[in-house]
């Protein structure tokens, strides 16, 4: 029996391994809309982007941020959204306010 319990051992750790890594590897992407009026300027865990009025961004594999996301509105008026923000989750940008809305499904 303990023959039997060497032999199957390793294929259980490396099941597990493959699935632990599967879960870190890479996170859902985090959609952000600009439906304003003017540029803005969005911090997403230090990285600064600029998104177009009527434009968008995605942030590819992020799964979570890190903390807050900051964004600066073409006035000058500056919105932080409370974080982590995840990719279940997607950011509409209006005129001077930002939306946490739930992520667009495939396809829609």
């Amino acid at each position: 029996m303990s023959t039997l319990v060497r032999r199957v051992s390793p294929w259980v750790v490396a099941a597990g391994l493959v699935a632990a890594l599967a879960g870190c590897s890479s996170g859902g992407d985090l959609e952000i809309s600009n439906l304003g009026p003017g540029e803005v300027t969005v911090d997403v865990d230090g990285s600064p982007s600029t998104v177009h009025p009527d434009g968008g961004m995605l942030v590819l594999g992020i799964g979570c941020t890190e903390g807050d996301v900051t964004v600066r509105h073409a006035d000058g008026s500056v919105t932080v959204v409370p974080g982590p923000i995840c990719s279940e989750q997607r950011l509409v940008i209006h005129d001077g306010e930002v939306e946490v809305k739930p992520a667009r499904q495939q396809g829609s």
